[in-house]
């Protein structure tokens, strides 16, 4: 894809190609294990993005055979020589002591957070394993497209800690707050039939279709007016979990923009003209 544009990361690439982009995980040698200046330059990232309306839709994707097995547990630990494991990755990256702890996790949150707020679609293109800040991660995104070779699962509690990155906000969102507990207790790695059974993936294929299915949500996503895809998002994001009258105002405004737009009077003619609709987000 042209138009690379550099993170300050050799383990994060971003993409572009006019309203498509492409954002990668590049630790496969580490199955995509995440380092706290992973979540920086991620963090750095989405300051840049989070209000970019010129890109439609984005896909999140990891490198090589594993999404992410999460965090590269040396952070904790230290590095360690004999350790070949994908729940064990070798490279050290000690956290910082923040003046404000809160702050400082709140720091790191960033790295994720921004995904919800953006006002393109994302859409995590999961492989392999997708476990704590790796599911995290894909949770943060709109939509889950997962390969038939997944294994997804909050592990946190298996080390003494709970998910900070978001995990707590968003699966109570798609699975429910008993269900999203259970799972967080149980730290069990779910196969691609109970991310279906769950709602969490949107669709699981095999994998040497994965490419393909991803291709056909990110066309999807741009055949739509963006402008009505935009309000959508953010009117499912501003009300949940509000009384419905407030959810209801989110709903409006977005409405009356599409109502108020040139898109809104292209997609009329094309219906009476028996053709596709083109789509400029104004």
């Amino acid at each position: 894809m042209p138009g690379m544009t550099k993170t300050g990361s050799d383990d994060i690439r971003f993409e572009r190609d006019g309203p498509r982009a492409r954002l990668s995980l590049s630790r496969p040698d580490k199955l995509n294990a995440q380092t706290v200046a992973m979540w920086h330059h991620l963090a750095a990232l989405g300051a840049e993005l989070v209000h970019d309306e010129s890109i439609r839709v984005m896909v999140v994707a990891g490198e090589g055979r594993s999404f992410s097995a999460g965090i590269d547990t040396t952070t904790f630990t230290g590095p360690s020589s004999d350790s070949e494991s994908s729940d064990a990755p070798t490279e050290a990256e000690p956290f910082a002591a923040p003046v404000d702890p809160v702050a400082g996790v709140r720091a790191l949150q960033a790295a994720f957070e921004w995904l919800e707020q953006a006002p393109f679609i994302t859409i995590a293109r999961v492989q392999g394993h997708a476990l704590g800040a790796g599911m995290q991660l894909a949770l943060a995104c709109d939509l889950r497209i997962c390969a038939d070779d997944v294994q997804m699962g909050l592990l946190e509690m298996n080390w003494g800690l709970m998910p900070d990155l978001g995990g707590t906000v968003w699966l109570p969102r798609l699975v429910g707050p008993a269900a999203a507990l259970e799972l967080m207790l149980r730290a069990e790695k779910l196969r691609g039939e109970d991310l279906l059974r769950l709602g969490i993936a949107n669709r699981v294929v095999p994998r040497d279709e994965l490419d393909a299915a991803v291709e056909e949500y990110v066309q999807l996503v741009l055949a739509r007016p963006p402008l009505a895809v935009r309000g959508a998002k953010r009117a499912i994001r501003e009300g949940w979990g509000m009384p419905t009258a407030e959810g209801m105002v989110s709903a409006a405004h977005a409405q009356l923009e599409c109502m108020r737009s040139d898109d809104f009077g292209e997609a009329a003619r094309a219906f009476v003209e028996g053709r596709s609709p083109n789509y400029r987000g104004r």
